[in-house]
């Protein structure tokens, strides 16, 4: 992978810009943003629909590319990546939980969540091992033989939070994952995660616009038009 920069940061925005060319008219869905996140971190970027946060977290997350500015992921300036090393970084050191669970129908509750294993090359001892306690860290023991149209919203979300975990990864980027689940499934799913940044020390960064994420987040950005309009830590 190239060369890390010297940084304190696990992710570290300088005048981030994100164009979109629509019917060809230019949307900037994030103008100039400069925002930094420490290892250890509970905290959301919020904001209206259309304020660029789930931009945001895909330029993190190298799933899009930034056009302007600089993005540096655990050390990484990911402009300056090839194709390849950008997808040794996501398989490496990033996890992702989305609204949508994004579970292998066809793949058991197990197989969902060693899968980022399988594709690091890790031994099968140790893929079992991993994945069977990180299936256990979100409370699903004993349903490792179930696929995913067997279980509830909650459990699938507890299985994605799973595939997340178990490669122990320098950072979880959650968009909306509360979206699909109601209050009392959403509200343990937070508390969970929540445990696990405490315990484990992941630091976890969501998008959202529920208030209920906001209530549990220890740092909230608020963005609006693809700009920072507020910060608040707790």
């Amino acid at each position: 992978m190239g060369d890390r920069e010297t940084t304190m940061f696990v992710v570290e925005a300088k005048e981030l810009q994100k164009d979109y060319t629509v019917n060809s008219i230019t949307v900037h869905a994030l103008s100039g943003v400069d925002l930094n996140f420490e290892a250890g971190e509970f905290a959301a970027i919020a904001g209206p629909s259309g304020s660029g946060k789930s931009t945001f977290l895909h330029l993190a997350g190298c799933l899009d590319t930034l056009s302007g500015g600089k993005m540096i992921v655990d050390g990484h300036d990911t402009s300056a990546l090839s194709k390849k090393e950008l997808a040794l970084l996501r398989r490496e050191k990033i996890g992702f939980i989305f609204q949508a669970y994004n579970l292998i129908p066809v793949l058991s509750c197990l197989e969902n969540v060693s899968f980022p294993l399988t594709l690091l090359g890790v031994e099968r001892d140790e893929l079992m091992a991993r994945s069977l306690k990180a299936l256990a860290d979100v409370g699903l023991s004993g349903l490792e033989k179930r696929r995913p149209k067997e279980m509830s919203g909650g459990q699938q979300q507890r299985v994605a939070i799973a595939r997340a975990l178990v490669k122990r990864p320098a950072i979880i980027f959650a968009d909306e994952p509360t979206a699909n689940l109601d209050s009392t499934r959403g509200r343990e799913i937070l508390t969970l995660m929540r445990e696990l940044n405490t315990t484990v020390g992941t630091t976890f960064i969501f998008s959202t616009h529920d208030s209920m994420v906001m209530d549990f987040a220890r740092r909230i950005i608020m963005l609006r038009d693809g700009k920072i309009e507020s910060e608040v830590r707790k």
